[in-house]
């Protein structure tokens, strides 16, 4: 069995190799003009035919053209007199107090918006049908405005879909088509014609992109990592595209829960950390669902991996303010020039920069010794810095440091505190690119003791991709109240629910036999908004488990009646059986390097990850590397390898700064970015 794991990043483009029990990882620069050109260098490099080789890849296509605004030219058609539906929203203000509020541009232009007939009542009656006149005004719309893309919401189109089919069988070949009541065939027509438009104005991009990939790739099977965590083929992905839009982040927290599993972490609190953002999340068995995710502002109600993203990256760029004040991020440096130590030309600093200035990266051995760092440019970057804020060298780059890993440290707060979780129940861990080098400083923000660098973390999404099942999460919406529904009535919705996900399935080469089933339900009380989600168990035991959820989340249940808002429906096929090779115990000799860093007294070891073998520890400060990611093990930190290659971390405040180091050769390597006794260097500073 060969299985090939790509995670494509605004950075770096990571793949991971399964091949007979082995693991093998690739890092290269990301093309993001082209993603393609970086997954098939990367197969190139890596040696591989394409024959008969499995590919599981997390796609930011969707993602980078809802952030960046772009997307093809799409044509939205709605009933009459809900054109500005998407404009006007929930007429929520992002600021309640600003008088003058900026104007935003509406997500469709006034002049795609065509309005027509097929309008239903909430009973599903016909209120206004779909004429002929109807679908001839259409085909001329189509004609004046020549769209790429149509996206059709109407009315209550859950209820019954008959219109919007009629209105796709009418519209020429060669058009990309999104249906509401196939995208996301739920109550509110607002966030249901968000996704629908989004999944109609990315799918063209998406579409084009998969064919090349796909032509590059002869007789590869190629699948995409959707958002909820499931697999779906690239054939398919394309309908599908707004279901991308957490892809690689999903293939992240997929990764952290396998390969944790040895360490015997069910409960984390993850944080990945690569080159242009971080995304967090919580962790508790396994990773969780959501549907309340906003993207670029837009409310994207469909089933994603509930986790909260902030521009802080190795890339982010710091710099001043019109104030005067440092900020980090959000804008990134990304892998074209990427930063300033990269050597490509850039000159901003970022956050890379900083870590390197501070002496906790290693400039001969990033990436494995395959990229060497510019140790000038970081100094010359961050020391403009310094010079406009009077500071030394040192002084710039910490306060990099600590600004990014404070906007960190509050995006973990929003996914555990201020959801009534205490981190400290938790194991703090850390992957992507960059992640290791600011765990030990956000565990301690946090009050955590113990965190977890997980094998092959620097490409952790792209590892996850190789246990990911194929599967369809769906939802359909059914009002009613629980108490006058029975039983048998949910069991045949939620049965023709999954008909449709498994029928796709089956397509893509899954057998019924294989595929497991997991329902659920949304349930509020009656004239509540919200709704909370729980497993389908029947009426009277959904009834009680939804009055102590309610308890739970919010401190109190009510006498009032339950309302059944969705059906939901999972279905995943079976996931590679896939087993971590095991480490060595065997003691032998770790031969390392040692660099100044700044606040260390002495020189500080820099040691392989590789070299190192099951249960030996070591005391920060260290800097412990490998062929895609740092750690940098602060002083008061202890550190061993668990029996998969886990870096498992805990605080030892008891216990002497410096590195256990037994029988380990040194190679010392001179000062020469430091001075004064181990402090770095002032540029333009006091």
């Amino acid at each position: 069995m060969i299985i090939l794991g790509i995670d494509t990043g605004g950075t770096f483009t990571d793949l991971v190799l399964w091949r007979d029990g082995s693991i093998q990882t690739h890092k290269v620069l990301s093309t993001p003009a082209a993603p393609e050109q970086a997954i098939l260098a990367g197969i190139r490099d890596l040696g591989l035919t394409t024959t008969g080789l499995r590919i599981i890849h997390g796609s930011t296509v969707a993602t980078n053209a809802v952030l960046e605004g772009k997307g093809a030219r799409t044509l939205y058609v709605t009933n009459r007199g809900l054109g500005d539906l998407l404009t006007i929203g929930r007429q929520a203000r992002p600021d309640l107090y600003d008088l003058q509020p900026q104007p935003r541009s509406p997500p469709v232009a006034p002049e795609l918006c065509h309005e027509t007939g097929g309008r239903l009542g909430a009973d599903g009656q016909w209120i206004e049908p779909l004429t002929a006149d109807d679908l001839a005004a259409l085909d001329s719309a189509l004609t004046r405005l020549e769209p790429e893309a149509v996206a059709i919401n109407l009315l209550f189109s859950y209820l019954n879909d008959a219109a919007e089919r009629q209105i796709e069988a009418a519209l020429p070949a060669g058009l990309f088509v999104a249906r509401s009541s196939e995208v996301l065939p739920v109550s509110g027509e607002y966030e249901r014609g968000i996704a629908t438009w989004i999944n109609a104005r990315v799918g063209p991009l998406v579409e084009r992109y998969l064919e090349r990939l796909v032509n590059g790739l002869p007789d590869a099977r190629v699948a995409v990592m959707q958002s909820s965590g499931e697999a779906v083929a690239a054939s398919q992905a394309a309908r599908h595209s707004a279901r991308l839009l957490l892809s690689g982040p999903a293939g992240g927290l997929a990764g952290a829960a396998f390969a944790t599993v040895s360490a015997g972490a069910p409960r984390l609190l993850t944080f990945d950390m690569g080159g242009t953002s971080t995304d967090v999340a919580v962790i508790d068995g396994e990773p969780r669902l959501t549907t309340q995710t906003r993207i670029a502002d837009y409310p994207i109600a469909l089933p994603m991996v509930d986790m909260h993203t902030i521009g802080a990256g190795g890339g982010s760029i710091a710099r001043l303010d019109a104030g005067g004040m440092l900020r980090v991020g959000p804008a990134s440096a990304g892998a074209d020039p990427g930063p300033a130590c990269y050597g490509r030309g850039g000159q901003e600093a970022t956050v890379t920069d900083a870590n390197l200035v501070l002496g906790r990266l290693d400039p001969d051995g990033f990436l494995g010794g395959r990229m060497r760092l510019d140790l000038a440019a970081a100094r010359t970057a961050i020391g403009g810095l310094a010079h406009a804020m009077g500071l030394t060298l040192a002084e710039a780059a910490l306060g990099v440091i600590r600004l990014a890993d404070e906007q960190m440290s509050r995006a973990l707060r929003v996914i555990s505190v201020q959801r009534g979780l205490d981190p400290r129940d938790f194991i703090l861990t850390s992957f992507g690119g960059a992640g290791g080098l600011h765990v030990c400083a956000l565990a301690e923000s946090l009050g955590m003791t113990r965190a977890v660098v997980p094998v092959h973390a620097g490409v952790l999404s792209a590892l996850g991709m190789l246990v990911t099942p194929p599967g369809r999460t769906l939802t359909r919406t059914r009002l009613g109240l629980l108490a006058e529904l029975d039983d048998r009535e949910i069991g045949a919705a939620l049965d023709a629910l999954t008909e449709s996900g498994m029928s796709e399935l089956e397509q893509e080469g899954q057998a019924r036999s294989t595929l497991r089933i997991e329902h659920s339900l949304d349930l509020r009380y009656l004239g509540q908004s919200h709704p909370l989600n729980l497993p389908w168990t029947g009426i009277r035991s959904c009834t009680d488990a939804f009055h102590q959820a309610h308890r739970q989340a919010y401190g109190y249940p009510l006498q009032l009646p339950v309302e059944l808002v969705n059906l939901r429906t999972r279905i995943r096929g079976a996931a590679p059986e896939l087993e971590l090779p095991r480490i060595p115990r065997t003691a032998h000799s770790a031969p390392h390097r040692s660099i100044p860093a700044h606040g260390c007294p002495a020189p500080v070891p820099i040691l392989s990850r590789e070299a190192l073998t099951q249960g030996h520890q070591l005391s920060g400060p260290a800097i412990i590397t490998d062929a895609l990611a740092t750690t940098w093990l602060a002083p008061g930190w202890v550190a061993w390898l668990d029996a998969v290659g886990n870096l498992l971390l805990e605080v030892d405040a008891s216990a002497p700064s410096g590195v256990a180091l037994t029988q380990l050769g040194e190679e010392s390597i001179e000062p020469a970015a430091l001075d004064n006794g181990g402090e770095l260097t002032a540029i333009g500073g006091e």
